[in-house]
C-alpha cells in the first residue's frame, strides 16, 4: 500500500522500524506520519466516532480534524496524520475521549 516507484518522484531508502498497533507489531518508515504507516500496513479504521461508534479513517491528513485521534504510548487525543513514527511506539485505538494511561 506504499509508492515505492514513480515515474517523477523519487524516494529515497530510509529506516524501516517497529511499532505496536493495538499490542501487534507493525512496521513503517522511521518520520513518516503514524497515519501513513498504518495505513501501509493495511489498517485503514483509526477510531470510531464517539455518538454513533462508526468507525473513522483518515480525513483531512493536516490535522485539523478529530477522525485520526488515538493513544501514544499511551498519551491520548494525539493526531496520528502528523505525528511522526518513532520506533517503538505503542499506539491504540481510543476509546472517547480517551484517558490517560
Amino acid at each position: 500500500m506504499r509508492i515505492v516507484n514513480h515515474p517523477i518522484l523519487e524516494f529515497p531508502q530510509q529506516e524501516m522500524v517497529s511499532f505496536t498497533y493495538n499490542g501487534t507489531p507493525v512496521q513503517g518508515i522511521e518520520g513518516e506520519s503514524i497515519a501513513a504507516a498504518l495505513h501501509a500496513a493495511g489498517i485503514k479504521m483509526l477510531r470510531h466516532s464517539s455518538r454513533h461508534h462508526r468507525p473513522r479513517g483518515l480525513f483531512c491528513a493536516i490535522g485539523n480534524c478529530s477522525s485520526c485521534l488515538m493513544t501514544v504510548n499511551g498519551v491520548p487525543n494525539v493526531r496520528v496524520c502528523v505525528e511522526p513514527l518513532q520506533a517503538g511506539m505503542a499506539v491504540q485505538v481510543q476509546q472517547g475521549k480517551g484517558t490517560i494511561v
